[in-house]
């Protein structure tokens, strides 16, 4: 269990708190101290159910060098080129159960996984 983590932001520690509080301790990825790579980047969007533009915080003042609002949606390699060089534009938080990953907004979603992975065994 991986938690793509932004300490600073409500819901990714809202996340934390829920899977601590149920008894998991997952791996934690301060995704702005350590960026992602185009590798792990290519892998989550694999693992997320959802179209790349989805990864790309668009409301983010940061976000307007890089994408306008009423522009098309984003393909996966303009997302992957962005959030290497602009980690704080990265959705969050992200939970990574084995093969499966999901944007945990609200935070509750992480019980979809959660859940799931105890269903698995």
């Amino acid at each position: 269990m991986r938690l793509y983590h932004n300490p600073d932001c409500s819901k990714s520690r809202a996340a934390l708190a829920l899977l601590r509080d149920a008894g998991h301790e997952p791996t934690i990825v301060d995704y702005l101290s350590q960026p992602p790579d185009t590798a792990t980047l290519d892998r989550l969007l694999e693992l997320l159910d959802v179209e790349p533009d989805a990864l790309v915080r668009r409301n983010d003042p940061a976000a307007a060098q890089w994408v306008q609002p009423d522009e098309p949606p984003l393909d996966r390699n303009r997302v992957i080129e962005i959030l290497t060089v602009e980690p704080a534009l990265l959705q969050r938080p992200i939970l990574e159960v084995d093969d499966r990953a999901l944007i945990a907004r609200p935070p509750e979603r992480v019980f979809e996984l959660v859940d799931a992975e105890a269903a698995d065994e």
